[in-house]
Protein backbone atom coordinates (compact mmCIF):
# COMPACT_ATOMS: atom_id res chain seq x y z
CA UNK A 1 0.00 0.00 0.00
CA UNK A 2 1.40 3.16 -0.82
CA UNK A 3 0.78 6.24 1.51
CA UNK A 4 0.73 9.84 0.58
CA UNK A 5 1.63 12.48 3.00
CA UNK A 6 1.30 15.88 2.50
CA UNK A 7 3.70 18.48 4.37
CA UNK A 8 3.50 22.16 4.84
CA UNK A 9 6.32 24.65 5.72
CA UNK A 10 4.90 27.63 8.43
CA UNK A 11 6.46 29.96 10.83
CA UNK A 12 8.26 27.48 13.83
CA UNK A 13 5.03 27.09 16.48
CA UNK A 14 7.71 28.92 18.92
CA UNK A 15 8.13 31.72 17.48
CA UNK A 16 6.13 34.81 17.84
CA UNK A 17 4.53 35.76 14.86
CA UNK A 18 4.18 39.46 14.01
CA UNK A 19 2.47 41.92 11.51
CA UNK A 20 3.82 43.04 8.89
CA UNK A 21 3.34 47.31 8.97
CA UNK A 22 1.36 47.90 6.40
CA UNK A 23 -0.95 44.87 7.90
CA UNK A 24 -0.32 43.25 4.36
CA UNK A 25 0.02 39.99 5.72
CA UNK A 26 2.79 38.38 8.48
CA UNK A 27 6.07 39.38 8.55
CA UNK A 28 8.12 35.82 7.67
CA UNK A 29 11.52 37.47 6.81
CA UNK A 30 14.30 36.14 9.03
CA UNK A 31 11.75 33.86 10.29
CA UNK A 32 12.49 30.29 11.35
CA UNK A 33 10.15 27.89 9.26
CA UNK A 34 9.49 24.66 10.42
CA UNK A 35 6.76 21.14 9.20
CA UNK A 36 3.37 22.19 10.23
CA UNK A 37 2.52 20.12 13.57
CA UNK A 38 -0.15 18.11 12.39
CA UNK A 39 1.64 17.40 9.27
CA UNK A 40 4.38 15.64 11.33
CA UNK A 41 1.79 13.79 13.20
CA UNK A 42 0.66 12.74 9.61
CA UNK A 43 4.12 11.76 8.62
CA UNK A 44 4.63 9.42 12.01
CA UNK A 45 1.55 7.94 11.37
CA UNK A 46 2.45 6.75 7.72
CA UNK A 47 6.17 5.23 8.78
CA UNK A 48 4.09 3.57 11.90
CA UNK A 49 2.38 2.21 9.25
CA UNK A 50 4.79 1.05 7.84
CA UNK A 51 6.32 -0.38 10.33
CA UNK A 52 3.73 -2.42 11.00
CA UNK A 53 4.27 -3.67 7.47
CA UNK A 54 0.43 -1.81 6.37
CA UNK A 55 2.56 0.36 3.91
CA UNK A 56 4.98 -0.16 1.44
CA UNK A 57 6.05 3.16 0.54
CA UNK A 58 5.73 6.65 2.04
CA UNK A 59 5.84 9.54 -1.03
CA UNK A 60 6.14 13.12 0.83
CA UNK A 61 4.70 16.25 -1.46
CA UNK A 62 4.70 19.67 -0.65
CA UNK A 63 3.42 22.56 -2.42
CA UNK A 64 5.46 25.85 -2.01
CA UNK A 65 8.35 28.16 -2.14
CA UNK A 66 11.75 26.91 -3.55
CA UNK A 67 12.64 26.58 1.09
CA UNK A 68 9.75 23.69 0.82
CA UNK A 69 12.84 21.04 0.04
CA UNK A 70 14.19 21.20 3.68
CA UNK A 71 10.74 20.64 5.25
CA UNK A 72 10.54 17.30 2.48
CA UNK A 73 13.63 16.20 3.59
CA UNK A 74 12.71 16.84 7.12
CA UNK A 75 9.72 13.76 6.19
CA UNK A 76 12.28 11.73 4.47
CA UNK A 77 14.49 11.80 7.19
CA UNK A 78 11.11 11.09 9.78
CA UNK A 79 10.94 7.98 7.25
CA UNK A 80 8.99 8.99 3.95
CA UNK A 81 10.74 7.19 0.98
CA UNK A 82 10.95 9.94 -1.22
CA UNK A 83 9.70 13.62 -2.03
CA UNK A 84 7.39 15.69 -4.45
CA UNK A 85 7.50 19.51 -4.34
CA UNK A 86 5.16 21.52 -5.95
CA UNK A 87 7.63 24.54 -6.71
CA UNK A 88 5.94 28.01 -6.82
CA UNK A 89 6.03 31.77 -5.33
CA UNK A 90 2.29 31.69 -5.70
CA UNK A 91 -0.18 32.14 -2.58
CA UNK A 92 -1.69 28.77 -2.31
CA UNK A 93 -4.89 28.78 -0.81
CA UNK A 94 -6.70 25.59 0.26
CA UNK A 95 -8.91 24.95 -2.91
CA UNK A 96 -5.65 25.39 -5.11
CA UNK A 97 -3.97 22.93 -3.02
CA UNK A 98 -6.29 20.05 -2.71
CA UNK A 99 -6.69 20.92 -6.87
CA UNK A 100 -2.47 20.27 -6.79
CA UNK A 101 -2.72 16.97 -4.32
CA UNK A 102 -5.47 15.28 -6.57
CA UNK A 103 -2.93 15.97 -9.65
CA UNK A 104 -0.42 14.03 -7.47
CA UNK A 105 -2.94 11.27 -6.28
CA UNK A 106 -4.02 10.86 -9.92
CA UNK A 107 -0.54 10.27 -10.64
CA UNK A 108 0.66 8.17 -8.11
CA UNK A 109 -2.03 5.90 -7.24
CA UNK A 110 -2.13 6.04 -3.93
CA UNK A 111 -4.30 4.03 -1.47
CA UNK A 112 -4.37 6.27 1.13
CA UNK A 113 -3.56 10.22 2.14
CA UNK A 114 -2.80 11.10 5.60
CA UNK A 115 -2.55 14.63 5.90
CA UNK A 116 -3.07 16.98 9.03
CA UNK A 117 -6.20 17.81 10.14
CA UNK A 118 -4.98 22.18 9.90
CA UNK A 119 -1.88 24.19 9.28
CA UNK A 120 -1.00 26.25 12.12
CA UNK A 121 -0.78 29.76 9.98
CA UNK A 122 -4.31 29.44 8.70
CA UNK A 123 -6.21 27.24 10.22
CA UNK A 124 -8.58 26.76 7.69
CA UNK A 125 -8.86 23.11 8.03
CA UNK A 126 -10.00 22.68 4.19
CA UNK A 127 -7.80 20.94 2.38
CA UNK A 128 -8.45 17.39 3.33
CA UNK A 129 -12.00 17.88 2.82
CA UNK A 130 -11.78 19.34 -0.18
CA UNK A 131 -9.72 16.73 -1.74
CA UNK A 132 -11.60 14.10 -0.87
CA UNK A 133 -14.66 15.73 -2.57
CA UNK A 134 -12.56 16.12 -5.58
CA UNK A 135 -11.47 12.74 -5.84
CA UNK A 136 -15.07 11.34 -4.06
CA UNK A 137 -12.71 9.46 -2.04
CA UNK A 138 -14.58 8.52 1.44
CA UNK A 139 -12.44 10.41 4.55
CA UNK A 140 -12.04 9.86 8.04
CA UNK A 141 -11.20 13.41 9.75
CA UNK A 142 -9.81 14.87 13.15
CA UNK A 143 -7.80 10.65 13.68
CA UNK A 144 -7.00 9.89 16.80
CA UNK A 145 -6.17 6.23 16.55
CA UNK A 146 -5.70 4.65 12.86
CA UNK A 147 -6.17 0.49 12.12
CA UNK A 148 -5.67 -0.45 8.74
CA UNK A 149 -7.90 -3.99 8.09
CA UNK A 150 -7.64 -5.32 4.86
CA UNK A 151 -8.80 -3.03 2.05
CA UNK A 152 -10.38 -0.90 4.89
CA UNK A 153 -9.27 1.35 7.49
CA UNK A 154 -10.75 1.57 10.57
CA UNK A 155 -10.26 5.25 12.23
CA UNK A 156 -11.19 6.82 15.74
CA UNK A 157 -12.29 10.33 15.48
CA UNK A 158 -12.55 13.29 18.06
CA UNK A 159 -15.70 14.65 17.47
CA UNK A 160 -17.36 17.36 19.99
CA UNK A 161 -19.26 14.63 21.94
CA UNK A 162 -15.98 12.47 22.55
CA UNK A 163 -15.00 9.41 20.39
CA UNK A 164 -16.69 8.17 16.93
CA UNK A 165 -15.18 5.50 15.43
CA UNK A 166 -15.56 4.68 11.27
CA UNK A 167 -14.56 2.03 8.81
CA UNK A 168 -13.60 3.56 5.53
CA UNK A 169 -12.81 1.31 1.99
CA UNK A 170 -9.41 2.46 0.67
CA UNK A 171 -8.68 4.26 -1.10
CA UNK A 172 -9.22 7.15 1.33
CA UNK A 173 -8.75 10.77 3.00
CA UNK A 174 -7.56 10.84 7.30
CA UNK A 175 -6.84 13.76 8.38
CA UNK A 176 -4.81 13.45 11.93
CA UNK A 177 -5.48 15.11 15.17
CA UNK A 178 -3.54 15.84 18.34
CA UNK A 179 -3.49 13.10 20.09
CA UNK A 180 -2.82 10.50 17.04
CA UNK A 181 0.64 9.95 18.04
CA UNK A 182 4.07 11.64 19.54
CA UNK A 183 6.17 12.45 16.17
CA UNK A 184 9.38 10.93 16.44
CA UNK A 185 13.02 12.39 16.73
CA UNK A 186 15.21 12.34 13.15
CA UNK A 187 18.55 10.76 14.44
CA UNK A 188 21.85 12.35 12.35
CA UNK A 189 21.81 9.20 10.25
CA UNK A 190 18.76 9.52 9.41
CA UNK A 191 19.43 13.23 8.35
CA UNK A 192 22.48 12.32 6.65
CA UNK A 193 20.36 9.38 4.45
CA UNK A 194 17.47 11.60 3.72
CA UNK A 195 19.64 13.72 1.73
CA UNK A 196 20.33 11.01 -1.18
CA UNK A 197 16.65 9.96 -1.05
CA UNK A 198 14.97 10.91 -4.50
CA UNK A 199 12.79 14.48 -4.42
CA UNK A 200 11.19 15.44 -7.94
CA UNK A 201 10.37 19.25 -8.58
CA UNK A 202 7.49 19.87 -10.90
CA UNK A 203 5.11 23.05 -11.40
CA UNK A 204 1.40 23.61 -10.82
CA UNK A 205 1.56 24.50 -15.13
CA UNK A 206 3.45 20.79 -15.12
CA UNK A 207 -0.38 19.41 -13.01
CA UNK A 208 -2.45 21.40 -15.51
CA UNK A 209 -3.65 23.46 -12.01
CA UNK A 210 -4.85 27.45 -11.52
CA UNK A 211 -3.45 27.99 -8.72
CA UNK A 212 -5.03 31.60 -8.98
CA UNK A 213 -6.00 32.91 -5.37
CA UNK A 214 -9.78 33.22 -5.46
CA UNK A 215 -9.88 34.93 -2.17
CA UNK A 216 -7.82 38.63 -1.15
CA UNK A 217 -6.86 39.41 2.25
CA UNK A 218 -7.60 42.54 2.68
CA UNK A 219 -6.32 43.34 5.98
CA UNK A 220 -4.27 41.46 8.79
CA UNK A 221 -4.17 42.99 12.24
CA UNK A 222 -2.75 41.86 15.90
CA UNK A 223 -5.22 40.96 18.30
CA UNK A 224 -5.94 44.02 20.55
CA UNK A 225 -3.75 43.64 23.86
CA UNK A 226 -5.80 42.34 26.82
CA UNK A 227 -6.86 45.18 29.39
CA UNK A 228 -6.38 44.42 33.30
CA UNK A 229 -9.28 43.82 35.03
CA UNK A 230 -10.87 45.27 38.08
CA UNK A 231 -12.22 44.79 40.79
CA UNK A 232 -16.31 45.67 41.53
CA UNK A 233 -17.88 46.64 44.87
CA UNK A 234 -21.13 44.43 44.71
CA UNK A 235 -23.18 42.07 42.23
CA UNK A 236 -24.90 45.25 41.19
CA UNK A 237 -22.41 46.62 39.52
CA UNK A 238 -20.93 43.72 37.61
CA UNK A 239 -23.65 43.45 35.90
CA UNK A 240 -23.46 47.18 35.23
CA UNK A 241 -20.21 46.88 33.89
CA UNK A 242 -21.04 43.75 31.79
CA UNK A 243 -24.08 45.22 30.29
CA UNK A 244 -22.81 48.54 29.58
CA UNK A 245 -18.96 48.32 28.59
CA UNK A 246 -18.80 44.63 27.83
CA UNK A 247 -21.75 44.70 26.32
CA UNK A 248 -22.44 40.81 27.06
CA UNK A 249 -25.37 41.19 28.25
Amino acid sequence: MKVLVPVKRVVDYNVKVRVKADNSGVDIANVKMSMNPFCEIAVEEAVRLKEKGAATEIVAVSAGVTQCQETLRNAMAIGADRGILIETDAELQPLAVAKLLKAIVDKEQPQLVILGKQAIDDDSNQTGQMLAALLNWGQATFASKVEIEGGAAKVTCEVDGGLETVLIKLPAIITTDLRLNEPRYATLPNIMKAKKKQLDIVKPADLGVDVTPRLTTLKVEEPPKRKGGVKVADVAALIDKLKNEAKVI
